[in-house]
C-alpha cells in the first residue's frame, strides 16, 4: 500500500523550486499565486535568496509548503495515495494534497501560522535541542526533573528526540542528558520552541484562522503529529491541527502506525530527504524514495 509523507522545517534549501518553476507550467502558475497571496516575492527568497533568508520562519514555512504542493499537484493522476502524513509543517501540504484544503486557504493558513509561531518566538528567548541515543521514557523523565520550561517536542526515529523550551532549561536537561548517557546533545538552530508550552500564543492565534477555514473531508485518512492515528473527519482534522503547536510531533509512532496499517512503500514529497532517513530507522522492512520526474 502507498503512503505519501510530507517534510517539515529544516528541509529548506538555497534554489528550492527553480527546476520546478522552470520546467513546469502550472508550477509557474501556483509560485505567482503565492506572491500575491504572501504580497511578498516568496519566490526570490526561495530561488535566489541566502540560507540565512531561508531560515525565517515566515519564509521557511511557506517555502516548504509550496514546494511540496507544486509537486504534487504536478504529479497529478499519478498522486494517488492510500494514506498521507505530515512532520510539523508538512501536515497543511499533506492536507492540500489530499483535497481538505484549497492551495490558497492552504498557504494563507501557513503563513499565519508561521507569523504567529514568530511573534510567539519574540516573547521568550527559546530553544529546541536534538537528544541522541537515549530511550524516550529516560528522556521524558529527565525533562520532567528540570526546572522551568522543557519538553519532548519530535518523536523523530528510536534514538533521536528533539527537546523543546526556554534556553535556560534546555541547556541544563541537555547537562543531565549527557550525564546519563546521550551519545550526544545538539542545539539546534531554530527561532524558538516550537511544539513546547511556549506556543501557546501562537495556537490561540491560530485556532482562530483554522476554525474560519472550509476544511473538506479528506480522499484518504491523514495520519495526524497530535494521535499518530487515522483521522478522516474535518472537525477532527482542525482539532489536532490546532493541539500541534503545543503538542509533541509523535513521528515515530505516525510511521509505526501506518506500517501497521498497511503500508509498504512511502514516498517523500518535497525539498531534501529527511523523512526517507528517518524511515529507515523506524523499520527497514518498507520501502523510502522521493518523487522522480
Amino acid at each position: 500500500m502507498k503512503a505519501y509523507i510530507f517534510p517539515g522545517q529544516g528541509a529548506q534549501f538555497t534554489g528550492m523550486g527553480l527546476d520546478l518553476y522552470e520546467k513546469h507550467h502550472l508550477a509557474q502558475g501556483l509560485f505567482e499565486k503565492a506572491n500575491e497571496i504572501l504580497e511578498f516575492s516568496i519566490t526570490d527568497i526561495m530561488f535566489e535568496g541566502t540560507a540565512e533568508q531561508l531560515k525565517e520562519t515566515k519564509v521557511t514555512q511557506p517555502a516548504i509548503f509550496l514546494h511540496s504542493v507544486i509537486i504534487a499537484k504536478i504529479l497529478g493522476d499519478d498522486f494517488k495515495p492510500k494514506m498521507v502524513a505530515g512532520h510539523s509543517l508538512g501536515e497543511f501540504s499533506a492536507l492540500v494534497a489530499n483535497e481538505v484544503l484549497s492551495f490558497e486557504d492552504g498557504l494563507k493558513l501557513v503563513s499565519q501560522r508561521a507569523l504567529a509561531m514568530q511573534k510567539a518566538c519574540e516573547l521568550q528567548k527559546s530553544t529546541m535541542a536534538a537528544v541522541l541515543g537515549l530511550e524516550d521514557k529516560i528522556v521524558e523523565n529527565i525533562c520532567a526533573e528540570i526546572n522551568g520550561v522543557v519538553v519532548a517536542a519530535n518523536y523523530n526515529c528510536p534514538g533521536q528526540l528533539v527537546i523543546s523550551g526556554s534556553i535556560e532549561a534546555i541547556n541544563k536537561a541537555c547537562k543531565v542528558l549527557t550525564e546519563k548517557g546521550a551519545r550526544k546533545t545538539l542545539i539546534l538552530p531554530v527561532g524558538g520552541a516550537f511544539h513546547s508550552p511556549l506556543m501557546e500564543p501562537a495556537r490561540e492565534e491560530l485556532a482562530n484562522a483554522i476554525e474560519n477555514t472550509t476544511f473538506k473531508k479528506p480522499t484518504c485518512p491523514i495520519y495526524q503529529n497530535v494521535t499518530a492515528s487515522a483521522v478522516n473527519t474535518a472537525e477532527e482534522i482542525k482539532k489536532n491541527l490546532i493541539a500541534q503547536l503545543t503538542a509533541p510531533v509523535k513521528w515515530t509512532q505516525t510511521i509505526q502506525a501506518m506500517i501497521k496499517d498497511g503500508a509498504t512503500q512511502f514516498t517523500e514529497v518535497g525539498p531534501g530527504k529527511v523523512l526517507q532517513g528517518l524511515l529507515r530507522k523506524i523499520d527497514r522492512s518498507v520501502t523510502a524514495n522521493g518523487v522522480i520526474f
